[in-house]
């Protein structure tokens, strides 16, 4: 099915289907719903503070959000990694597509057993999907959960020597866009990632270059990690998943590049010293 869009680059509008975001608070979802909306289409935030309030363990929750929806963008929380993800996502998205909602994003990522499960969950909803399967978001250092230990002037995390392509969050959302808006991106898997691999020790090097402030890699123990996280104030069973989907993923099986940008966009991925660039010019880690 198709539905007909403000094209690429086109001037604002206030009419037209409304298109979903799940998880439109978050690292991701903010961003393809800013750029939705600078598109001129009407965006509904999904998220545990929205009203109507969404919640992807309660699914008493999606049927308000989805009324009246034509497409949407998926994030799933806690991560697309959890156990629980293919199951959910799978009810979601047959339910959506029974609504009416029958252009479907999925925000993926790279090396995970669910989140591969949760993908062919979507294939098998009867929705015009697309995957976007991503590799390590450069902003996690800035603005997800390492944040605190990177103004701390050490990064202590249990990523060893493993290299990863660090992809720039802006792209993602600039993929997702496209691909919610545009009918030649329906059936597509891109995998997105950045031109380069570093380690976490040369990101923090970039990164601290960039900035002009110091900050350390300090590797560690994933049940180090999970001790850091609970003395921060973290809920057990969320340290305990968060952990596991790390332990999976930071093995070395993602430490290769990826062209899903350049096949979206046409044009290369950000490159991880841009993004050092732009934090630097921010008071993020003042």
């Amino acid at each position: 099915m198709t539905n007909s869009y403000p094209p690429a680059g086109g001037g604002p509008t206030t009419s037209g289907p409304v298109t979903l975001v799940v998880g439109g608070t978050g690292q991701s979802g903010s961003r393809v719903a800013a750029r939705l909306s600078d598109r001129g289409v009407p965006v509904r935030i999904a998220a545990r503070s929205s009203r109507p309030r969404f919640d992807w363990q309660d699914d008493s929750s999606w049927a308000p959000a989805l009324d009246g929806v034509a497409a949407a963008f998926l994030s799933y929380h806690p991560d697309i990694g959890d156990p629980s993800a293919p199951e959910h996502i799978g009810s979601f998205a047959r339910q959506a597509v029974e609504r009416g909602a029958g252009r479907l994003v999925l925000l993926s990522g790279r090396g995970s057993h669910n989140a591969l499960a949760a993908e062919r969950a979507l294939h098998e909803s009867g929705a015009d999907w697309t995957i976007v399967r991503c590799s390590w978001f450069a902003q996690n250092f800035t603005e997800g959960f390492l944040t605190d230990l990177v103004r701390s002037g050490e990064l202590a995390f249990p990523a060893g020597r493993v290299a990863e392509p660090f992809i720039d969050a802006d792209d993602v959302a600039e993929v997702a866009v496209a691909a919610l808006l545009e009918d030649r991106h329906i059936g597509q898997v891109y995998e997105v990632s950045g031109p380069r691999l570093l380690t976490f020790a040369d990101a923090a090097a970039e990164l601290s270059a960039a900035v002009g402030r110091p900050l350390r890699y300090r590797p560690i123990s994933f049940d180090e990690f999970a001790d850091v996280l609970i003395q921060a104030g973290a809920p057990a069973e969320a340290v305990a998943g968060t952990v596991a989907v790390l332990q999976e993923i930071l093995d070395g099986r993602n430490a290769h590049l990826a062209d899903g940008v350049q096949r979206a966009l046409g044009r290369p991925a950000s490159d991880f010293a841009d993004y050092a660039r732009a934090v630097a010019r921010t008071a993020v880690l003042g």
